[in-house]
């Protein structure tokens, strides 16, 4: 690890420990030449996924992208952008766990459908009316009735 201080490409380790959510190596490391401590994080690389839309082009996988769609479906609604974010990981975490490199827009968004469909029956719909385009009142009458009988 190169230090920021002087360039010197030798550190030694000083302390390693897991940050509060695991998913980085925070390490204190002290340079060789010149001792001066820096702090590293290590992360695992993962690799990207695209996701394949209905007209057959890709694009990267995007939380941002997944998060703002959550909340313009959760605007004016009392849920907690933690809560969202929750469900955002979540979603990520299925897609990854299916172990392609692509994966069909329609599969997140059944997935996304399903999250919100636990957290906020208004959220859920009105996400459902984009996702699944609906173009007439009846295709809100049925989602509803659908919601209904669950």
């Amino acid at each position: 690890m190169k230090c920021p201080f002087c360039n010197y490409c030798e550190s030694r380790v000083v302390d390693s420990r897991a940050t509060e959510n695991g998913e980085k190596i925070k390490r204190r490391r002290e340079c060789v030449s010149c001792k001066h401590r820096f702090t590293t994080f290590e992360i695992v690389e993962e690799t990207p996924i695209f996701v394949v839309k209905r007209d057959n082009t890709r694009e990267r996988f995007n939380k941002t992208k997944l998060l703002e769609g959550f909340l313009r479906a959760c605007e004016k609604r009392p849920i907690s952008i933690d809560i969202l974010e929750d469900a955002v990981n979540e979603v990520e975490k299925r897609v990854r766990s299916i172990g392609e490199k692509e994966v069909r827009t329609e599969l997140i968004g059944d997935y996304c459908m399903e999250s919100l469909k636990k957290i906020d029956d208004v959220a859920y719909i009105r996400f459902a009316s984009v996702y699944r385009q609906f173009d007439a009142v009846e295709n809100f009458v049925r989602e509803l009735e659908s919601l209904r009988n669950v």
